[in-house]
């Protein structure tokens, strides 16, 4: 891509009315736009990072077995009174009034659409088990949307639900999700620091777990057990002062970000909407659910918190909107004919490239922007390149010069 065609452009300066890191340098280099708090525009350098990191997601959940769907966001005031929660999250939601008086509200999850959805397909235990997951927007009413991607009004969701003949098949799922789940974390640079967490199962199972990635800018609080690689937040700390799974006591403090989590519903869900099979003895039984999210919004802004200096974000290679940035820092015409010959050459070969053809900033500002723009690896032809390339990592402050043609 030609950069002088890109129409957005970055800025000087960091936005004042933002607080956190991800939302400065997001915004500053031209990925996303602020319409209101908690609300953002993904640009186009934005739009290709979202989209990867949802690829990376959707490849794994599809080699887990589940199948994509995409339901609306738009749910009947019906459905939620069915469950109890048109009332008792009423707080969350965004409620709103349609033709003829009709109440609906923008979802926030979809339990209450995928329940009724399942039932008209599930008899027996033939139907069983099978899990449908989606991607799509949500909308949830937050009182502190002052973290940028971190914590929106509107935010991309992959949400994952499982439904099942009995416990232990639910749990063999869970397990099995857990561990797509780490493959997501290891293609996104974030496996190492990102932890399985034991939290609060609410009024459905001793425990839930969320996963944390452990940041200095972290709003939750989390202790972890590096024994087992697992981690436990404040809430179950609260009760005990152990891992629960060796039952140490040698738990370190530290802030995470939460980027998932995995909920054993069992019958919460399909008992209120009746969601049933018959068994192999033909008597009804109720289908035992579970669920599994991931934010890629807040996994945006969760590399971004991780993964930036001074002078700019550094993405890593799997979800960077292109692999090279690609400068001319001359304007003699014979190099700018070596950069322009260097870009086809790339593009040819499929490699990922923003060629920065722009001829009114000077060298010295197109290097700012690359380090604020932060892709895996500059390329620079100059006058001192001589007919050469320089190549530099973002993550790196060595360079080398290579013969172009050896690109």
């Amino acid at each position: 891509m030609l950069q002088s065609q890109l129409f957005t452009k970055t800025k000087k300066e960091f936005a004042k009315d933002e607080e956190s890191i991800n939302a400065k340098y997001l915004i500053r280099a031209g990925y996303i736009d602020k319409l209101a708090a908690g609300i953002y525009t993904f640009l186009p350098l934005g739009l290709r990072v979202l989209t990867k990191i949802e690829n990376i997601i959707r490849e794994e959940m599809n080699a887990a077995g589940c199948q994509e769907i995409l339901m609306p966001a738009l749910h009947p005031k019906e459905n939620w009174v069915t469950t109890g929660r048109w009332d008792s999250i009423h707080e969350i939601l965004f409620k709103l009034e349609g033709a003829r008086g009709s109440e609906f509200t923008l979802g926030p999850t979809h339990e209450e659409i995928v329940t009724p959805l399942v039932k008209q397909s599930v008899f027996s235990y033939k139907d069983l088990p099978f899990a449908v997951y989606q991607i799509q927007s949500k909308f949830r009413n937050e009182v502190r949307a002052k973290s940028g991607l971190l914590r929106g009004r509107e935010f991309r969701m992959k949400d994952v639900y499982s439904f099942h003949t009995d416990e232990q098949d639910l749990e063999k799922f869970y397990e099995q999700m857990s561990k797509a789940y780490e493959r997501v974390w290891a293609r996104l640079s974030l496996g190492a620091i990102t932890y399985k967490t034991f939290a609060s199962g609410g009024s459905f199972s001793k425990y839930s777990h969320e996963y944390q990635t452990v940041c200095e800018s972290g709003e939750d609080e989390i202790y972890l057990c590096e024994k087992c690689r697992l981690a436990v937040n404040k809430e179950i700390i609260a009760e005990q002062d152990s891992c629960p799974e060796c039952g140490s006591k040698n738990l370190v403090k530290k802030n995470g970000i939460e980027v998932g989590n995995i909920f054993p519903l069992k019958t919460k869900y399909s008992e209120p909407f009746k969601l049933t099979f018959q068994d192999e003895k033909g008597e009804n039984r109720l289908v035992q659910m579970g669920c599994y999210g991931i934010g890629p919004s807040r996994l945006m802004g969760t590399i971004v918190e991780v993964y930036h200096d001074e002078a700019g974000i550094i993405w890593p290679e799997s979800v960077a909107p292109f692999k090279y940035h690609l400068l001319n820092l001359s304007k003699d015409a014979k190099v700018k004919k070596q950069a322009e010959e260097l870009y086809e050459s790339l593009i040819k070969k499929g490699a990922e490239v923003l060629y920065d053809d722009r001829t009114e900033p000077t060298p010295g500002e197109k290097l700012k922007d690359a380090d604020l723009l932060g892709l895996p690896v500059r390329l620079v032809l100059s006058d001192k390149t001589a007919g050469q390339v320089e190549i530099k990592p973002r993550n790196s402050s060595k360079t080398e010069l290579k013969e172009i043609q050896s690109l």
